[in-house]
């Protein structure tokens, strides 16, 4: 499975170190997570929702990752079977909570959830703690930058 991430350089790692520092919708403080998206055009706009356009680094990188096939690594979280309120914004506390369940569990590499920006398409959050991120790879890295016609 192909999926992509854009970051600034330096944050490049799979450690999930930035999501455990600050947490996210799927993830509470302290809790490590790489977040990663199904496509590079999902990755761009769940970037471009968290930051401003002026603040945007001008560093930014897209890597291309890639992760073993078949459902022994997989699980999903299906947009209909979620809580009505699942796409709030702040998102609810029990997003995190699930999250930090599954990441706990450690029976999955990655979890795949709809994107509160394009709830037809998936994000996916890699277990940087599992024993098969191992296995993952990143097969490319390429400088990004957003169309000024974006900001």
């Amino acid at each position: 499975m192909i999926l992509w991430r854009i970051c600034r350089r330096s944050h490049r790692a799979l450690d999930g170190e930035g999501a455990r520092q600050f947490g996210g919708r799927w993830n509470s403080e302290r809790v490590a997570v790489v977040y990663t998206s199904a496509s590079l055009s999902l990755a761009a706009l769940e970037l471009l929702v968290h930051v401003e356009a002026v603040t945007l680094p001008d560093d930014l990188v897209a890597l291309e990752i890639e992760l073993p096939d078949g459902p022994e690594h997989f699980a999903y979280a299906e947009a209909d079977r979620l809580p009505p309120d699942w796409r709030s914004y702040p998102a609810p506390e029990w997003e995190a909570e699930l999250g930090d369940t599954w990441i706990a569990d450690g029976e999955f590499l990655a979890l795949g959830v709809p994107s509160a920006v394009i709830p037809m398409e998936f994000n996916i959050l890699i277990n940087p703690a599992h024993a098969a991120m191992r296995t993952v790879k990143i097969l490319s890295e390429r400088p990004f930058r957003f169309d000024e016609r974006l900001l």
